[in-house]
């Protein structure tokens, strides 16, 4: 995993610059990481490891929290000096067309396990050896990682980097989305706080 070529980034919520890795300059689909200008890699530094999810995060999809959890990660890191990575392991690495597959399985009474597990995959086949990677590569040694995933912070605490503390990353559940959060909370383990369904 190497820094192939970066660039500032002017976003919305701030200056960032952008870095895409890569084992390989002629990778069509590197990772990046989005760096606040604000950024000191001396100190804790706030990081969120985001996991693509082209419907959540490009086009708004409702059936997850995907694009919402981007967003203020975003605007977080640029308030506090903090670090996005962005892996390319889309549908907790199973794939577009397969989450998409899944999707419809879903909407035949499945949850969000079972349908991963219906069609023979894993049902969270994500790494963050890369990300760990990318971290070392931008000179971070201590992190408040942004998550609610205890995966997450399990792989992170095997590593050398070291976390201060987490950070819960909570958005409101939707009606069409509050069946997934729900799995992710009671089967899933992630610490969440999913109440009643909303209106």
């Amino acid at each position: 995993m190497k820094r192939q070529s970066e660039a500032a980034m002017p976003m919305p919520h701030g200056h960032f610059k952008m870095i895409a890795y890569a084992k390989r300059r002629s990778e069509k689909m590197p990772h990046f990481a989005l760096v606040s200008e604000q950024m000191d890699a001396t100190k804790p530094v706030l990081v969120r490891i985001h996991s693509e999810c082209v419907t959540g995060d490009l086009f708004g999809s409702k059936r997850c929290d995907c694009g919402e959890q981007l967003e203020r990660s975003l605007e977080l890191a640029a308030k506090q000096g903090g670090v996005v990575v962005y892996l390319r392991q889309e549908g907790r690495g199973i794939g577009i067309i397969n989450k998409l597959k899944a999707y419809q399985l879903q909407d035949k009474g499945l949850n969000t396990i079972d349908a991963n597990t219906h069609l023979g995959l894993e049902v969270d086949a994500r790494q963050y050896d890369d990300a760990i990677a990318i971290l070392k590569d931008l000179g971070i040694s201590t992190i408040d990682l942004l998550t609610n995933n205890p995966l997450k912070i399990k792989s992170i605490k095997t590593s050398e980097l070291q976390i201060r503390k987490r950070v819960p990353l909570h958005i409101p559940a939707k009606k069409e989305n509050y069946g997934y959060l729900k799995t992710k909370q009671e089967k899933m383990g992630h610490l969440l706080s999913v109440n009643g369904l909303p209106k």
